[in-house]
């Protein structure tokens, strides 16, 4: 198996039998894909290692790059909020991402980095990190946060908008069925922050009302 980018696979990285502690360690050498060429640091999951409920969102964002901690910008704080109202302690949860790295463009003018969606070759080729951390934190309850964390668990049929709500068994990501475990789709937070004054009230009581489903599914 081919190393670095040009194998698209983040697997020869990935310490056999590692803990999270040192899972987190080896991914800050991953060169898996070329996102890792840009970003400022490779950005692991966080929270509670014996979580019930499990998060997945998309990739890192600005904040996020920076700090080298999930969900800590804007998006986070809708989410942290949005935990709260549906009646789950953020800090019982375990968050990441479904890619590592942040994939961005810069601006035409000015120093800021606009995001870029992760492609289908970049999402696989990180998934064997969320893999190991699905395995070592053994959640009841995963949450997908958006399209790109429901195509990293359910493949590239996955549509958010069909899918979302719905308690479905959690895929096994090695390809041999079922997983263990329920997981829950719905939009990523950062969806009701682009949306409009009109929309967004609406989009933020659509994520509170699918995370009341998975809250549910914890008894």
């Amino acid at each position: 198996m081919s190393r670095g980018p040009e194998g698209y696979d983040a697997g020869p990285y990935v310490p056999e039998g590692a803990g999270l502690r040192a899972l987190r360690d080896a991914a800050a050498g991953c060169q898996g894909c070329p996102l890792y060429r840009e970003a400022t640091q490779t950005v692991f999951g966080a929270g509670d290692t014996s979580a019930r409920m499990l998060l997945v969102g998309e990739q890192p964002g600005d904040q996020e790059d920076r700090q080298g901690r999930p969900f800590v910008g804007p998006a986070g704080g809708v989410l942290d909020r949005a935990l709260g109202e549906a009646g789950i302690d953020p800090g019982g949860t375990y968050v990441t991402n479904a890619v590592k790295h942040f994939k961005f463009e810069p601006a035409q003018r000015g120093k800021r980095r606009i995001h870029k969606a992760p492609d289908l070759k970049e999402i696989r080729a990180c998934r064997p990190w969320l893999a190991e951390e699905l395995r070592l934190v053994a959640p009841e309850v995963v949450v997908a946060l958006g399209a790109t964390a429901g195509k990293a668990l359910f493949g590239s049929s996955f549509r958010v908008g069909k899918q979302r709500g719905l308690a479905l068994p959690l895929p096994a990501l090695d390809g041999s069925g079922e997983g263990e475990g329920t997981l829950v789709a719905t939009i990523h937070p950062s969806a009701v922050l682009r949306a409009d004054d009109e929309e967004r009230a609406a989009m933020y009581a659509g994520l509170v009302a699918d995370l009341k489903v998975a809250a549910r599914l914890l008894g």
